[in-house]
């Protein structure tokens, strides 16, 4: 079963038992499927899916941290049901332990390296990390990494 088969089944059930917020956050990703594919004109690849609803799990994290900030609690419980909600989707992601250790190693194999080569490395790890790590993490701890050689 596809992750959109998946997601149209636990729409029919959500709607089937009436919970809201599932049913909200499953159209909004059906949503957000239905335009992407309307600007290419093509069918929607697996790594194309886990890129938008990677997207829309990054999004709401930035809303509750917003929400937060402005002092709306229930705003930021909403976006934080739907997170989970979308997390469903996504594979499971690496603690900040797991990624130190794969950054260790890749910059054990590479060698000398300074902070110019920072953007290389970056988007090495990324590419290998793909879907199971935060950018965000990924940056901070490479960019700590790197200073201390």
């Amino acid at each position: 079963m596809s992750i959109l088969d998946k997601i149209d089944t636990d729409l029919k059930s959500a709607m089937k038992s009436g919970d809201s917020i599932r049913v909200e956050t499953l159209k909004m990703l059906k949503s957000d499927f239905s335009y992407e594919k309307g600007k290419t004109g093509e069918d929607l690849t697996g790594d194309q899916i886990m890129e938008i609803i990677s997207r829309a799990a990054k999004r709401r994290r930035e809303s509750i941290k917003e929400f937060q900030k402005g002092n709306r609690q229930d705003l930021a419980d909403k976006e934080a049901s739907e997170l989970a909600i979308v997390e469903e989707y996504l594979p499971k992601q690496l603690s900040a332990e797991e990624i130190e250790k794969h950054i260790a190693g890749k910059l054990a194999g590479l060698g000398d390296i300074s902070q110019k080569d920072f953007g290389r490395v970056m988007g090495e790890i990324m590419k290998e990390l793909k879907g199971t790590a935060d950018g965000g993490i990924v940056r901070s701890i490479l960019a700590e990494k790197i200073e201390k050689k």
